[in-house]
């Protein structure tokens, strides 16, 4: 196809890059978005996910549209969020915080929502909210001082990353894989789809 639109990924993540270039998609820009992350009062878990994943679509999106080179570009955010029933994990950045999130996910079920945000040049916003259900094994606290000396869990929504060492607590998981990493593929994929991108513009050559 040509000019086909520019997709700009309003995210710093490296992890939500990569799944994005599995499924041969490369953002033509990176612009993070910074919005207010703090929960709000009484706010569940699912709600958080998908207000931030809106909001940083938005504010991304005010800054695409008063550029003349990136206006015409598709943006794409996400948020992810960890909860145990109603209670949101922080994104933990202290040990404190890891050792807590630990604390809470062992030996018991917890979900994982991934919010996804993709705000069109015409002003639309498409939305999606991805839950999936993850249970840990029962941590040691050696367990968790190990993991925590590794600081793998700094910045991570509930304090692990499943794609790294902390895969080896996980016991079950039912829904989407990848959305627990940061981006729910199939669901990311149908909502550029729907927005008018070309997602399979590189798979011939692939």
């Amino acid at each position: 196809m040509t000019n086909a639109p520019q997709l700009i990924l309003a995210s710093a993540s490296p992890r939500r890059l990569a799944l994005l270039q599995q499924v041969g998609l490369e953002p033509d820009h990176l612009l993070p978005a910074d919005v207010d992350e703090t929960p709000k009062k009484h706010e569940t878990p699912r709600a958080l996910a998908l207000r931030l994943a809106r909001a940083k679509a938005e504010a991304v999106r005010k800054t695409v549209d008063a550029s003349e080179e990136m206006r015409d570009g598709v943006v794409l955010a996400a948020d992810t969020v960890v909860g145990v029933g109603r209670r949101i994990l922080p994104k933990a950045e202290v040990t404190d915080q890891a050792l807590m999130c630990l604390s809470m996910l062992s030996g018991r079920g917890h979900r994982v929502f991934t919010g996804v945000a993709v705000a069109e040049p015409n002003g639309k916003l498409r939305t999606k909210l991805v839950e999936t259900r993850v249970r840990f094994k029962r941590l040691s606290r050696q367990d968790m001082d190990d993991y925590i000396a590794s600081g793998e869990w700094r910045g991570k929504a509930g304090g692990y990353a499943i794609q790294g060492l902390a895969g080896s607590f996980v016991v079950k998981l039912v829904g989407s894989y990848p959305a627990v990493v940061g981006l729910p593929l199939a669901e990311t994929v149908n909502l550029l789809q729907s927005a008018g991108y070309p997602v399979h513009k590189s798979w011939a050559s692939a």
